[in-house]
């Protein structure tokens, strides 16, 4: 019976390794990179790196002030239905083409022949600058929420004030990059196997948090406050609008879920395993999130007690509330602290594949060295590193004003949304094309063509209100600049592209191997 086991997985593996070098193949790419990810080990990278029950928590406030209570609640559901569809467009396309490259791939492949070279290189830009403001904005958001317990921990009658400073959160956020980096490197090996264990703390952490809230609470909120009651904190015209500028909470908390896509070239049975993976962490973090957040309203008391808060996060005076308990706050706060910082780890890795994708096709400067691969070590470490380097540059942002590199950090899902939009687009138009789209290991059947087409249209409704501030009539201080940042970008990459990629960028297409 042993030996018909290991047998049966041995042309299990056999079988794996033919499909994705036949994928490979087709791609017209090299396979450099070692593929020691299998399922259970990417969805670990996926679930932990989306967050999504950590992240409405760290976000709430966004929530509460425009939409309240009930508003949280079915913004949530409501964009969840989006984003879904999202996600599995994406999967599905994943499936044709399981590539590190991820969507300029895709829109190189299945784009309009006149202008896919363009949209191509574009897409690659805002994909490459997207995750890289990804890694930032996750190790600033690690490091603000150590200062925000700080101050809670050490603010009033405790008989120490914490000295708040913006160079303190710059110096935190270095450190968490640093984390991060040691990881992707010297750890590298390690990947894999700690990502299953990070999954296990990912739905451990949840019970963790879940259970004190509700065994503690001295109090709760009634039904009709949790799935009846509106608030507009932000002094939006009306409540309706009120709540679509709060759905930048959900859409935060559910930002990545490309990230499998990139690790792609590393993953066994890639064609089958990431769209899978891709729905499975959209599910699982789903539910999770769902239930934090329903957990957090019921128990969380008066709305006005958590608006605002010293610390900069409502969830701490909520998580208080909940439990009666600082020490509790802070061990809840701990938790949620630990699985960012593994979420940090997880898109630093994709920030850098992407990287690494896109300069192997000669778009970026200084290609040949950011698509290096270590002959050891199996990775793109020098993608890594510059990933790294840039974190920490903008990170000195915040010294001079965090705004200005809220700024910067909040155009990852303006990025990366536009991405997402531009590669289902390109997909709907291959289905309609003679040929249709290449067989597939995912696929959604009849479906996928009106499924494909609410994406898209759910993609360019929410992507609007991400420019949104906060509160209606702004200072300048309290803008919300990143339409500004994102329309530079626009600019620099098509600049990029005049004085670059249009001499050197190999577009996908080229290499792609036609199959019957």
């Amino acid at each position: 019976m042993g030996t018909d086991n290991i047998m049966a997985h041995a042309d299990d593996a056999f079988q794996s390794s033919n499909q994705d070098d036949w994928d490979m193949q087709r791609l017209g790419k090299t396979q450099q990179l070692k593929r020691n990810f299998r399922f259970y080990s990417i969805l670990g990278f996926t679930t932990t790196l989306m967050a999504t029950w950590e992240s409405i928590l760290l976000t709430s406030t966004y929530g509460l002030t425009d939409g309240g209570r009930a508003g949280m609640v079915y913004v949530y559901i409501a964009s969840f239905v989006g984003f879904f569809a999202a996600v599995i467009s994406m999967a599905e396309i994943a499936s044709v083409a399981p590539t590190s490259a991820g969507q300029y791939h895709w829109v190189s492949e299945f784009g309009p022949p006149r202008a896919q070279r363009f949209l191509s290189y574009l897409t690659g830009w805002l994909s490459v600058l997207g995750w890289q403001a990804a890694f930032a904005s996750i190790c600033f958001l690690c490091g603000t929420l150590i200062q925000g317990l700080l101050v809670f921990n050490y603010s009033g009658d405790t008989g120490y004030v914490y000295d708040y400073h913006r160079w303190h959160g710059t110096l935190f956020t270095i450190a968490i990059a640093a984390i991060g980096t040691l990881i992707n490197t010297y750890g590298a090996k390690m990947l894999p196997s700690l990502e299953i264990v990070i999954l296990g703390l990912h739905l451990g952490g949840f019970v963790a948090v879940l259970v004190p809230m509700w065994a503690m609470g001295s109090g709760t909120s009634t039904n009709y406050e949790v799935w009846r009651e509106f608030s507009n904190s932000g002094g939006w015209p009306s409540m309706g609008l009120a709540c679509l500028v709060g759905q930048l909470t959900p859409i935060f908390s559910w930002t990545g879920p490309d990230a499998a896509t990139h690790m792609a070239e590393e993953v066994q049975n890639a064609s089958f395993v990431i769209p899978w993976c891709m729905v499975s962490t959209a599910l699982i973090n789903g539910a999770l999130g769902f239930v934090i957040l329903i957990t957090m309203l019921y128990t969380m008391g008066p709305l006005a007690d958590v608006l605002d808060p010293a610390s900069g996060f409502s969830f701490i005076p909520a998580v208080n509330h909940a439990t009666g308990s600082m020490a509790a706050t802070n061990g809840v706060a701990a938790i949620i602290l630990v699985m960012e910082v593994c979420s940090a780890i997880s898109i630093l890795a994709t920030a850098s594949r992407q990287t690494f994708a896109f300069a192997r096709d000669k778009a970026l400067p200084f290609s040949k060295t950011l698509a290096h691969v270590n002959k050891r070590t199996q990775i793109p470490i020098v993608s890594v590193l510059v990933s790294t380097i840039i974190t920490v540059l903008l990170s000195l942002i915040n010294i001079g004003s965090t705004a200005a590199f809220n700024a910067v950090a909040s155009v990852m899902i303006a990025a990366l949304f536009t991405t997402y939009i531009l590669s289902i687009a390109a997909f709907i138009r291959a289905r309609i094309l003679p040929g249709g789209i290449p067989p597939s290991m995912f696929s959604l059947g009849r479906l996928g063509m009106p499924i494909n087409i609410f994406a898209v249209a759910w993609l360019c409704f929410s992507i609007i209100f991400t420019f949104f501030p906060t509160a209606n009539n702004p200072t300048p201080v309290d803008m919300n600049w990143s339409i500004l940042v994102f329309g530079v970008v626009i600019i620099f990459a098509i600049v990029q592209y005049l004085l670059h990629g249009a001499r050197l960028y190999e577009a996908p297409v080229t290499q792609v191997r036609k199959t019957e």
